[in-house]
């Protein structure tokens, strides 16, 4: 959009950000399919979601430096006045050769009408995206109403599995999103459980051994920029930082990889998917080439900047400690985790963008307050850990406050009583009908009896019979001896 015009460099700059961090809900919602284990659900949601902190806490730490001093948008176009850059190639094409084919007998979609609906033409509003028509061969007819003897542009029909279908987009969309997902959960259970098979015993701490020692000092801070150096290389490859950090998370959940390698490792696929992004920017045409790489430009340098904060200094660090936190708690309560992805990816966005639309005023008059409320709990917590001196008494533990306002018990009560209301009364939509199995388990529980006997549970059970009566029969026989004697 950048490219055609349709959006300024300085509009698109808050868009990148929020597609950073929206890029990282893929490995979040991989997470959720290692949650059958409470230890490899921690590993894994702490590994999935040191992404997620990374990239708000650099967007809420360099959003407001933008917005007040456009450093991004300077720095960026100086680079790009400075150099000479010319139109280069498209981007090489690395695992998009292997999976093209299979996508295309599924699904097409007609670029043209993307565009014109960017564009803004009315006309292409209510056209459809799937495409048709895949192409046009030259046909030479004989005598016709049309043309005679001339070459006429016949149509070549699409081939793939919704060229000929009468459903609306929507439909096809939804059909595709519930496959997809599907196909992903599969992929991923089949990947637990061939890592858990494969990685056993010697091979397993020999793997661990090599992924998470570090170099020898005075080389030991250079392994993390090596690993960064690694997931720039991967996610180049495979032209995704969500490909990437989804196929290191199960990794991470059966503790091949630890998640301080895993943070570096995460980093660097961030900055590789923006690699992807300048190579592809190159190849725009000569008018609209000093955006498109303009626009890339920002999103590597977002990326390097928070990098440069988040990193470097091990204090500095605090992802890693929010992800190990979080992965604590939804362990614990692993409803949370499906709260966490609700509000983190579709309600807090939802109310961004609903507040901006009112006004920049609404936004600043409802985010600061509930930015200042956050940052004095955090403050407060850390004084109550570290310094509870300092505090007024009432402040030094959370308990003045309600208990469902600090603690995950009440919440975690209601939650537990709201899935045993839904496995009662709604495991099928009617008792009478028979049609599920659960319905069927609740009547036979039902009919059971009122006042079971209680099971008698023995353990290693022995059955002393046959030793009782050879020692009787031992001591008959000692008996006889000692009267004959």
């Amino acid at each position: 959009m950048v490219s055609s015009g349709i959006l300024t460099v300085r509009t698109a700059i808050p868009i990148i950000m929020g597609a950073n961090i929206g890029t990282s809900v893929t490995n979040t919602i991989v997470a959720l399919m290692q949650s059958g284990d409470r230890n490899e659900f921690r590993r894994a949601f702490a590994g999935a979601t040191v992404h997620d902190f990374f990239n708000w806490l650099s967007v809420l730490v360099l959003l407001p430096i933008e917005v007040a001093s456009g450093y991004l948008y300077h720095l960026t176009n100086a680079i790009v006045t400075s150099f000479n850059i010319q139109t280069g190639e498209n981007a090489p094409d690395m695992l998009k050769v292997i999976t093209e084919p299979l996508t295309k007998g599924i699904i097409q979609l007609d670029k043209k009408v993307i565009e014109d609906i960017a564009a803004g033409n009315e006309a292409a509003q209510n056209k459809s995206l799937i495409k048709s028509v895949c192409g046009y061969t030259n046909e030479s007819l004989s005598v016709d109403v049309n043309c005679t003897f001339s070459n006429c542009m016949a149509p070549i029909k699409c081939s793939h599995l919704f060229a000929n279908t009468s459903l609306p987009d929507l439909a096809v969309g939804l059909i595709l999103l519930a496959l997809s997902l599907f196909v992903l959960c599969l992929c991923l259970i089949l990947i637990v459980k061939l890592l858990n098979s494969m990685l056993k015993g010697q091979v397993s701490v020999v793997i661990k051994k090599i992924l998470n020692t570090d170099f020898p000092f005075p080389f030991s801070w250079l392994t993390g920029y090596l690993a960064m150096l690694v997931g720039a290389g991967m996610t180049f490859i495979v032209q995704s930082s969500s490909v990437f950090t989804s196929a290191i998370t199960p990794l991470i959940g059966i503790g091949v990889i630890s998640i301080e390698r895993a943070y570096p490792l995460t980093l660097g696929s961030n900055i590789g998917t923006t690699t992807t992004a300048l190579l592809a920017a190159l190849a725009s045409s000569g008018v609209t080439l000093q955006n498109s790489v303009q626009i890339a430009l920002c999103h590597f340098f977002f990326n390097i900047s928070g990098i440069l904060i988040w990193y470097p200094i091990p204090f500095m660090r605090i992802p890693i400690r929010l992800a190990k936190g979080l992965g604590d708690k939804t362990a614990k309560y692993r409803w949370f985790a499906v709260v966490y992805l609700i509000l983190c990816f579709f309600l807090l966005p939802l109310m961004v963008f609903g507040l901006s639309i009112a006004g920049w005023q609404a936004l600043v008059g409802v985010a600061v307050p509930i930015v200042f409320v956050i940052i004095v709990a955090i403050v407060v917590s850390i004084m109550q850990k570290k310094c509870p001196r300092f505090l007024p008494n009432f402040l030094k533990t959370w308990d003045f406050l309600p208990k469902w306002m600090h603690s995950m018990k009440p919440w975690d009560s209601w939650m537990r009583v709201s899935s045993m209301f839904c496995g009662r009364y709604l495991c099928c939509c009617c008792k009478k009908c028979k049609c599920c199995k659960c319905c069927q388990d609740k009547q036979d529980e039902e009919c059971s009896d009122v006042n079971p006997q209680k099971i008698e549970c023995h353990d290693n059970v022995v059955d002393l019979t046959d030793e009782v009566t050879s020692s009787a029969n031992q001591e008959q026989a000692n008996s006889q001896d000692l009267t004959t004697f």
